[in-house]
């Protein structure tokens, strides 16, 4: 399959540049691209040569427990909201109306779940931001 067609051929990567470098220098360039996220060390070069920014990614290990506790809390919410919609279904399906006392019941105790977990998001937020926010 062929490249696309540009509307810009003065912007195409027309001319090869071959150089030498040291060990030193191409450690360097790879572990900036490492951290940069670059597909490669000549996308790395060009940037530096046109004198472009260079965004460095830096991954904080610290907030893996509490991203990681947020992702389950965030779980559980899905599925005690699962739950309320299977109730309320079921609530609006009694046409009876006999086990309606019940399904109330069940409802209050889900939204009593809900309560718990808005508690546990909250004191998560905060750790982040004392995290985030420490001078």
């Amino acid at each position: 399959m062929s490249r696309k067609k540009t509307d810009k051929p003065q912007e195409l990567l027309s001319h090869n540049l071959i150089i030498r470098v040291t060990e030193a220098l191409f450690n360097k360039l790879e572990k900036l691209r490492k951290e940069s996220h670059q597909l490669s060390i000549a996308h790395v070069c060009r940037n530096i040569l046109l004198n472009r920014e260079i965004k460095i990614y830096v991954e904080d290990a610290s907030l893996n427990p509490i991203m990681e506790q947020l992702a389950q809390v965030r779980k559980e919410l899905k599925a005690i909201g699962v739950n309320i919609n299977q109730i309320t279904r079921n609530f609006n399906q009694d046409r009876v109306g006999a086990h309606q006392p019940v399904y109330i019941q069940k409802a209050a105790e889900q939204y009593a779940k809900v309560d718990e977990r808005v508690e546990t998001l909250l004191a998560l937020i905060s750790k982040l931001a004392e995290k985030w926010l420490q001078e």
